[in-house]
């Protein structure tokens, strides 16, 4: 089964005005947070990054889940001392927590090869994603991968989590199910669609492959 076909709107010059405008439809910026709600967003995002629960990180950084839920809801203003064990469990410069209340705006490079290879909850056997890039600041967490699925990968259609996933083929061939229809991807196709949804490789007809995914959700 095929998606059907996306229709963009174009805009004539003269259109709009003189001022350059893009296609996309985002709002203008929002006011920033507070300091706290800010820190409180930076160490929920990269709780679960990892793929840790509340307990658990409250364990490996020895403070009580009700103190690390109180801050990953802006509610108090953590000590620098928990915030450095915080950050130590996380895996992150203490300086990362407060990117999120900075003012500059996020820019992530990664040369060629040189993404980070993520080891996840749910990673399966043969399924290798390479993270090209991390944003840290804004409401909307971004995730973009490089997977590949080698000789020895095997189909898996049970992949769910929130937010939009945007799957674009880049070499080989699959079948990719979500939500109850396959979709036969080949190089230069893409698949855009709600993750909640089961979804992953259902028969991998080419490999090895590869496909850029984007994971896009609200960090809470």
């Amino acid at each position: 089964m095929r998606a059907s076909a996306l229709k963009l709107a174009v805009v004539e010059p003269g259109a709009e005005n003189d001022d350059y405008v893009t296609g996309s439809g985002a709002p203008a910026a929002q006011e920033r947070r507070t300091l706290e709600q800010a820190i409180g967003l930076q160490i929920r995002h990269h709780r679960k990054l990892m793929g840790l629960t509340v307990a658990e990180l409250a364990g490996a950084a020895s403070v009580s889940t009700g103190m690390l839920s109180k801050i990953e809801n802006g509610q108090i203003s953590p000590s620098l001392t928990t915030l450095q064990t915080l950050a130590a469990a996380l895996n992150v410069p203490i300086s990362l927590l407060f990117s999120e209340f900075e003012e500059r705006r996020d820019c992530s490079y990664v040369p060629a090869g040189q993404g980070v290879t993520i080891q996840r909850r749910g990673t399966k056997v043969g399924h290798k994603y390479e993270l090209l890039g991390h944003m840290l600041g804004g409401p909307v967490a971004c995730e973009p991968y490089l997977i590949t699925l080698t000789e020895d990968a095997a189909p898996f259609t049970a992949f769910q989590h929130e937010g939009t996933e945007l799957i674009h083929m880049l070499s080989g061939e699959v079948v990719y199910a979500h939500a109850g229809n396959s979709y036969h991807l080949k190089p230069g196709d893409t698949l855009l669609f709600d993750s909640g949804a089961p979804h992953g490789p259902e028969r991998l007809v080419v490999k090895p492959m590869t496909y850029l995914s984007i994971i896009m959700y609200e960090k809470e």
